[in-house]
């Protein structure tokens, strides 16, 4: 949950490349970008180290010039204006103005650990201004089946809110406060 989009506007959907880079150094994310294929989403783990800014504007021009889709970093960013500006999603930890060395280390296409959140390559990734979710790709179909029958569900509730029934009528809840 703490990771937000850059702007409440942003939002994603694509496959994962994974990507794992060692603390401050973000030679990795260059070589994903290489290793993306057009609609793909970078998501980058980065040991834990917020101080330094692992993508910016230069970066993000890479990006767009590959049709990646955006980028989730569990780590910070920098030039956010810049990168808002080109409508690129990029979903993040923080901003950080530091730079970043290119010593090199890191996997792509491994699973990464964000949160308590196990991401693969090819994991679907969906984000708006509420945050990401990750669907295993394994479930996809079943996950998205259930979300239609939630939407559903939850559109008929919103046309008997609009009727004028309440919640606690719709959900057959006794009220408390009635007795």
């Amino acid at each position: 949950s703490g990771i937000k989009p850059l702007s409440s506007r942003m939002k994603i959907c694509g496959p994962a490349v994974t990507v794992h880079s060692p603390p401050v150094d973000n030679i990795m994310l260059h070589e994903a970008i290489l290793a993306a294929k057009p609609g793909d989403v970078l998501v980058v783990e980065v040991s834990g180290e917020y101080e330094a800014g692992y993508w910016g504007d230069v970066m993000t021009n890479a990006a767009r010039q590959r049709n990646i889709k955006g980028l989730i970093i569990d780590g910070c960013v920098r030039d956010s204006e810049e990168i808002i500006e080109m409508g690129f999603p990029v979903f993040s930890r923080g901003l950080c103005i530091g730079g970043t060395a290119k010593n090199g280390g890191g996997t792509i296409n491994y699973p990464i650990t964000i949160g308590q959140v196990v991401i693969s390559p090819g994991d679907l990734i969906v984000g708006d201004s509420d945050g990401v979710v990750v669907l295993p790709k394994s479930e996809i179909k079943e996950i998205i089946a259930n979300a239609e029958e939630r939407e559903n569900h939850e559109k008929k509730i919103r046309k008997q809110l609009i009727a004028g029934k309440t919640t606690m009528e719709i959900y057959g809840w006794k009220s408390k406060i009635e007795e």
